[in-house]
């Protein structure tokens, strides 16, 4: 209104005829305006924030014409009394932003333990990171408790197994070493499988037979419940085994051993906890029991294989037709791999075995498709949440320690402890005994020292223990801190042993040594001799097996999961691009690109830029310069002998040796390439 006055006509009018009046006058006339404006908005507020402690209670509420009638100034004015309410400038509302402020400080807390820890050194080379943050656990869960909190169950089964699990074991399977692995795969799946059911067996017979003894006050355990008691703790736990083994820096085929029995035995555990649960109640095991057991087992373990690998190959699928939207590309990676473990889990099928087929499935086909800045994302936030979910999980287990309560038993824990300790070392003796019959690489004294004692317990065994209904197991909480006290033994004793034993025993350790060209073609090169011998041979072994793996994925599925023609690349070639960006990465973050021009050639061809003149000797073993035409025959004769199509040929009856008309093929081939002009100029030595 006071604008609306300024500008009218009169208003201005009235300006020209007063126009000594200064700038100050009109500003002082403004601000009585504003002031008296300010003064009825206030009035208006006050009288709109009625006193209801002051209604009438003869007609027990009031009508909205009384309300507008008070607002509006009437006289009637005897059932309300209105009062200004001051505006709250600060308010506390805790309870509004409790749990994600709770998740929050959780998570700060280890991320802050996990840096402090790497900044001593001294600490760090003496003591393993998990033996620390399980005792800031106990910290803190007694610090809660002497202030006479209850201590929350922060370890709860559902949040272990559907949030801090899943990061931990797709960083494992993503970035799993599929070569050691795949060459390893019959020893990991022995002590995974084999191994797993002699420790569940060993330790949950033993252990009903100690309890009948008669003072041990515990005849009232049952054979069943020993039993599933053995297969909980009798599985190597792969959180605790990345932990300490990282550290340790223990050579790749150890490794992969140790790692990947954890990874495997996760089905193996799952079909001995459903079924020794669901037949505890019964009292007795049939003969079909079992059968349906072992049947369950392979359901479990290839359905979870076979979700995991679905999953991955949807992922790759998807990531074809995301060259316009670099942005969600590592979303695609999180979330099929998080459904993969959900869909596996929601059929009771091993969902730590779904996760790791996803991982490796989609791996080499999502890494052809996606940006580098999104490879790079999916590789840090993996590396990035699998940590802190696997800090979390140490202090939570310190934490539940504390909070939860306890019925200890001197002879149930201690014959657990030494149990567990005798079956590992008989069985990896036992059946490293039967590997090697037929290993060529074989498994020595201190290498299967290593792998039994690396069998370390973690909260896997404490999640499926927790998960007991106490109704139908009373002995629950005893079971519960056994499986507490064998985690803290594993994860203390052997684990902080471990790595001077390593070096006590001179066990070789792992080559922090980069991949080179050099050593990827006579890889390749190796791979593809070996099959031939099978060819010619005429055995079906591992590498004729896995050359026709590779043709097939060539021919077929990455023209289906790969974007453009990046299928058609070769192996090598993709291999050199790969490795030539990674030196221009390293390059730039050295320090070395601040000099250099926006586009920097690679090393490589930055050498053939400026060719350095050959020494003498090297210049005089040069090969000669060939035509174009000479080159094409050259590629022709290599694309004829060397990339033709490999056919199993017979031998004849009676004899271990090729048929007559395969060593006739062997020699023409050979007599042709070695009286060409091309190899007879190059010494073949």
């Amino acid at each position: 209104i006071a604008v609306h006055a300024l500008k009218s006509p009169e208003t201005e009018s009235f300006h020209s005829l007063t126009g000594s009046k200064s700038f100050l006058e009109r500003g002082l006339l403004l601000l009585v305006i504003m002031i008296f404006l300010e003064g009825t908005v206030l009035t208006l507020g006050a009288a709109s924030s009625p006193d209801i402690s002051a209604q009438d209670n003869t007609g027990g509420g009031h009508n909205h014409l009384d309300d507008h009638r008070g607002i509006a100034g009437s006289h009637d004015h005897t059932n309300y009394t209105y009062s200004k309410k001051a505006f709250p400038v600060l308010s506390l509302d805790y309870h509004h932003i409790q749990v994600p402020f709770e998740i929050s400080l959780w998570v700060l807390l280890a991320s802050l333990m996990k840096l402090g820890f790497h900044l001593i050194p001294r600490l760090s080379s003496i003591v393993p990171e998990s033996c620390l943050l399980i005792v800031v656990g106990l910290l803190v869960g007694g610090l809660i408790k002497l202030a006479g909190e209850d201590v929350p169950p922060v370890l709860d089964s559902n949040l272990f197994f559907l949030c801090l699990l899943p990061p931990i074991i797709l960083d494992a399977g993503y970035f799993l070493p599929i070569r050691p692995f795949m060459e390893n795969i019959g020893t990991i799946l022995m002590f995974a499988v084999v191994g797993t059911l002699w420790n569940a067996f060993f330790v949950g017979g033993l252990l009903y037979a100690v309890c009948q003894i008669e003072g041990t006050y515990l005849s009232q355990v049952e054979l069943l419940p020993c039993l599933l008691f053995g297969s909980i703790i009798s599985a190597v736990d792969p959180v605790a085994v990345l932990a300490v083994f990282e550290e340790i820096h223990i050579n790749e085929l150890l490794h992969i051993l140790v790692f990947g029995e954890s990874l495997l035995n996760d089905a193996v555990t799952v079909v001995l906890y459903h079924l020794f649960e669901e037949y505890s109640g019964a009292g007795e095991v049939t003969p079909m029991d079992v059968v349906l057991g072992v049947i369950c087992f392979l359901i479990v373990s290839l359905g979870g294989i076979a979700v995991g690998a679905i999953y991955g190959i949807l992922a790759a699928f998807t990531s074809r037709f995301t060259s316009h939207t670099r942005v969600i590309e590592p979303l695609f990676v999180f979330v099929y791999s998080y459904m993969a473990y959900l869909s596996a889990e929601m059929f009771h099928l091993s969902g730590i075995m779904a996760l790791i087929a996803c991982g490796a499935v989609m791996r080499p086909y999502v890494e052809a498709n996606i940006s580098h800045k999104s490879h790079t994302t999916v590789k840090y936030f993996l590396k990035m949440w699998s940590s802190v979910s696997e800090t979390l999980i140490f202090i939570f287990l310190g934490v539940a320690t504390v909070a939860g309560p306890h019925a200890w038993n001197w002879t149930f824990v201690s014959v657990t402890v030494i149990l567990c300790l005798v079956s590992r070392v008989i069985g990896v003796v036992g059946l490293t005994f039967i590997i090697n019959k037929f290993r060529i690489v074989k498994l020595t004294t201190k290498d299967q020292f290593i792998v039994a004692y690396g069998g370390l317990r973690g909260a896997i065994a404490f999640s499926l223990g927790y998960l007991l209904d106490k109704d139908h197991f009373p002995m629950r909480t005893m079971f519960l801190t056994a499986i507490i006290t064998e985690i803290f033994f594993t994860v203390f004793v052997q684990g902080m042993t471990i790595k001077p034993l390593v070096d006590l025993l001179a066990v070789k350790k792992k080559q922090e040594a980069k991949r080179s060209i050099n050593e990827e073609i006579h890889t390749q090169f190796l791979d593809h001799l070996l099959t031939g011998i099978e060819d010619i041979c005429g055995h079906y072994g591992h590498h004729h097996w896995k050359d026709k793996l590779n043709r097939f994925n060539k021919k077929y599925i990455k023209k289906c999961l790969i974007a453009g023609e990046r299928y058609k690349e070769p192996q090598l070639i993709a291999f050199y691009h790969k490795m030539e960006f990674k030196q221009a990465i390293e390059l730039v973050e050295s320090g070395g690109g601040v000099k250099l021009p926006s586009a920097v050639p690679s090393q490589v061809s930055m050498q053939n830029i400026q060719p350095k003149k050959l020494p003498p000797p090297v210049a005089e073993r040069a090969l000669p310069q060939f035509t174009k035409g000479r080159e094409e025959e050259i590629r022709k004769i290599l694309r004829s002998n060397l990339q033709k199509t490999r056919q199993r040929v017979s031998a004849d009856p009676g004899s271990d040796l090729p048929s007559a008309n395969l060593r006739g093929n062997i020699r023409r081939a050979t007599a042709k390439l070695i009286s060409d002009p091309f190899w007879g100029g190059v010494p073949l030595g």
